[in-house]
């Protein structure tokens, strides 16, 4: 009744706003299901952070679709030949959301921050900050990384000012979040909305961008939508003027609607199914590898998503080098394998086809998210374990709320989840033994596994070494049947043509603060 409740009051308010003139804000964005619920903008401690997360805070570097960079905070950058040595120069003139300077001493304070934190690993091999003066810093590396430049891209480098970030403690990105970016946050709902104003004084925009700042937009309401039908339809009355994410099988319907513009670019993202390797029966690798091997990918791409995308059958996204494994530990439809498994592990189909061992029913537990694709994804997956002999029981939960679940360990078995990252360290992420629980789902805490894992994220001394060493692990948790790869989605986003004026292509690997910087009010 609690949600029921809820739901009807926010369906109130969108009828009333809807009723009432634009008022103040220049445009209404929303995010949707996979970003619904993201407890705060600590771009340091966070572990979720939604897509308004780029309107406050600028990071040194910004990577392009084609995987190259482009200073944002930093005009320039190179390294010693051996990589210890990484010398920066900061752009003059860039100042906070709150006044204070950004210079070289705030790289000094906002490395250290992050020992501690589960984004620690993406600055681990940085040794110290030397200031040679104002706007230059070097980073004095304990180890080479060749990995660097993209952790400083990544969406959890933006950087706070040191000033409101020690001042508020633990309240910083909920209460306030101050930082160099396009917007400023006004203020910032937990699962419901954002409301970001425009910063008059921005000025150092990337060559990504056309405009290099102030934003065209004054302000913007970032709303979170869980369930995708709800975001579409507020799309089309007018309660809502971007989509960031649109499901794909909204397509068809996205075209009819001669006042929408719809745009595809690149996907990051990658959907799959976490196998809880430490609970029965998936601790036995035979039922992990029947389970993923009932999976069928190109079912789903075609009947969910009108082939738009791609299956996928690893856990990176196809356009990573670390993507390219041997064919044979690719996860791919095998309804035959997947019975002759089951078989093999002493599972005896019953009169309903639902298999059994020992009086005991193949019956698990199947977690996702609330909002329809996830749903819909877990409808599908549950038929077709189903057809082999499991049962999946599906239980919805609240993206706010279903991490902590995960983190009780042995509650889950299997699970309906996506990430979006355009790095092979996502693999450490989510499979990492140091992350039981959550992130790593799969509860995956093989020595093996581990061993490779350092090789990989620690061993690396050239970008070339690190490729091979990352698709050595990659082939490792694909052999361990952690989880079964499901779908490679494109980015699929929507706007109001009547409202919006967006630049026709989009540099960068998602839609960001680049491509915003650029949007403009239609008069």
């Amino acid at each position: 009744m609690r949600m029921l409740s809820r739901a009807a009051l926010l369906s109130a308010a969108t009828i009333l706003s809807a009723a009432l003139p634009a008022l103040a804000q220049d445009a209404v964005f929303a995010v949707t299901a996979r970003e619904v619920g993201a407890p705060s903008y600590n771009p340091i401690t966070g572990t979720r952070l939604n897509s308004a997360n780029s309107l406050i805070f600028d990071r040194l570097l910004l990577q392009d679709a084609d995987q190259s960079f482009h200073g944002l905070l930093a005009q320039s950058w190179d390294s010693t030949p051996d990589g210890m040595i990484w010398t920066f120069k900061l752009k003059p003139g860039v100042k906070f959301h709150d006044g204070e300077p950004f210079n070289a001493k705030v790289i000094d304070w906002w490395i250290p921050k992050f020992a501690g934190t589960e984004n620690a690993y993406m600055v681990e091999a940085i040794d110290k900050v030397e200031i040679v003066d104002d706007l230059t810093f070097r980073f004095l590396m304990k180890k080479p990384d060749p990995n660097l430049l993209f952790n400083l891209a990544s969406s959890f480098m933006g950087v706070p000012s040191p000033k409101a970030y020690d001042a508020l403690g633990d309240k910083f990105g909920v209460t306030a979040a101050t930082g160099t970016g396009p917007f400023k946050m006004e203020k910032f709902t937990v699962g419901q909305e954002t409301v970001l104003v425009r910063n008059e004084d921005y000025k150092w925009g990337s060559d990504l961008s056309q405009n290099r700042g102030p934003a065209k937009l004054k302000k913007i309401t970032v709303r979170e939508i869980a369930d995708d039908s709800t975001a579409f339809l507020e799309l089309k009355t007018g309660g809502v003027d971007f989509l960031y994410t649109v499901p794909t099988d909204f397509l068809p319907r996205l075209k009819q609607e001669a006042a929408l513009k719809v745009m595809v670019i690149p996907g990051t993202e990658v959907v799959y199914m976490p196998i809880n390797t430490s609970v029965e029966p998936f601790t036995d690798i035979k039922l992990r590898a029947a389970a993923a091997y009932a999976i069928n990918q190109k079912d789903i791409w075609t009947a969910l998503y009108g082939g738009i995308g791609k299956p996928a059958n690893g856990f990176l996204i196809s356009g990573l080098e670390e993507a390219k494994i041997d064919p044979k530990f690719a996860i791919a439809y095998d309804p035959a394998r997947s019975k002759k498994l089951l078989d093999e592990a002493g599972w005896v189909p019953g009169p309903d086809g639902i298999r059994a061992k020992g009086g005991q029913k193949l019956q698990v537990k199947l977690w996702t998210t609330n909002g329809t694709e996830f749903k819909r994804i877990s409808e599908a997956v549950q038929a077709q374990l189903k057809a082999v002999g499991i049962l999946a029981d599906i239980t919805l939960f609240d993206a706010s709320t279903i991490n902590a679940q995960y983190k009780k360990k042995t509650e889950h078995q299997l699970a309906i989840r996506s990430y979006s990252w355009t790095n092979a360290d996502i693999i450490d992420w989510f499979f990492s033994g140091k992350r039981l629980g959550y992130p790593n789902v799969s509860m995956l805490n093989d020595p093996k596994a581990e061993e490779l894992n350092d090789t990989a994220m620690n061993k690396s001394r050239t970008w070339n070494e690190r490729v091979k060493n990352f698709i050595a692990y990659h082939e490792y948790v694909l052999s361990q049947y952690a989880f079964a790869p499901i779908y490679e989605p494109a980015n699929v986003f929507t706007y109001s043509a009547k409202k919006l004026k967006l630049p026709e292509v989009v540099r960068g690997t998602r839609v960001t603060s680049q491509t915003i910087l650029d949007a403009e009010p239609v008069k």
